[in-house]
């Protein structure tokens, strides 16, 4: 099968077409045709090794646990292994790879029961996403929902979201709709118009406004990328939140379950949730989608069609 492999650490160049053997699913698992993945944070920081803790995780010298990158797939199930009772061939599926990795390939096998995020989600396909939209909701979806989970949310109070134009920041601004919230979207200006559009009620500016002489207090505040705190003091931080309110970060490892992506999977059906995609690239400009991501400008999510 084709698979986009890196065999050293560095810059998106180093990604590169080759054909390498093609799964074959065990007892307990399936084999996914991916029709879809995405290029996340995880790909390009675990390409390029930053933080250098990525070594620690595949490899010190070269990467040697993870050849294949790739978080989130979707696609439709080849064939099941032979105790598999919950998927059938045919199945159109969306999936989550856990740390092995291995969308980036056309086929990729995964355990059939979600009993282990770390080793993979696997649930049916919204009917009202493409497989395109699907491969967008895994990673970011989950990431959200566990780290919302810090708190709980409950309807009328006031929420902010910083950094609510990248992919979890989209997502978090419509669970906590979902949830009930009044919610305040912080973004660049050029991402305000998504924001709104996603159901934040108030969307502020960070290059016009400054949030810290702001007269609002919330009862939680989600830095869905890691800088509200960088050069700001933690008395900031005192002033919009209220005395109870809770402060988390994309930095927090989020608790996520089992029964996740069948959530997800319910309120997408629902209309209450969709992925937002940026751009879409195929499996052939692998390396101008990575280019792109690594800036760090990109609005909901970046997708890889595999054909």
């Amino acid at each position: 099968m084709k698979a986009i492999v890196y065999r050293k650490y560095g810059p998106p160049e180093v990604l590169h077409p080759e054909e390498v053997e093609k799964p074959v699913p065990g007892d307990n698992e399936i084999l996914i045709r991916v029709r879809a993945t995405t290029v996340t944070a995880g790909d390009w920081r675990l390409r390029k090794a930053d933080p250098f803790a990525a070594r620690l995780f595949s490899g010190l010298f070269r990467p040697r646990k993870i050849n294949i990158l790739g978080f989130e797939v979707a696609g439709d199930i080849e064939s099941v292994g032979r105790k598999v009772e919950r998927f059938k061939p045919g199945d159109p599926v969306f999936a989550s790879c856990g740390f092995g990795f291995g969308g980036y390939a056309e086929y990729k096998c995964l355990p059939a029961e979600n009993r282990n995020e770390r080793k993979g989600l696997v649930e049916l396909k919204p009917d009202n996403l493409t497989y395109e939209e699907a491969a967008a909701v895994p990673v970011g979806a989950t990431s959200a929902l566990g780290i919302m989970r810090k708190t709980e949310i409950k309807k009328g109070q006031m929420g902010l979201i910083y950094g609510a134009s990248g992919s979890v920041g989209t997502y978090a601004v419509q669970l906590a709709k979902y949830y009930g919230a009044e919610v305040t979207g912080v973004c660049s200006t050029k991402n305000m118009e998504m924001v709104k559009s996603i159901g934040a009620d108030r969307v502020i500016d960070y290059t016009k406004e400054d949030i810290s002489k702001m007269d609002d207090r919330y009862d939680f505040i989600f830095d869905a990328v890691g800088k509200l705190m960088t050069g700001n003091p933690r008395s900031m931080l005192k002033k919009l939140l209220k005395p109870d309110g809770t402060y988390m970060d994309i930095e927090m490892s989020p608790k996520i379950l089992g029964d996740d992506l069948k959530f997800l999977k319910t309120i997408i059906e629902d209309g209450m949730v969709k992925p937002v995609i940026d751009r879409k690239y195929t499996m052939d400009q692998i390396v101008e989608a990575h280019r792109y991501v690594e800036q760090k400008r990109k609005k909901g999510n970046v997708v890889i069609t595999i054909q």
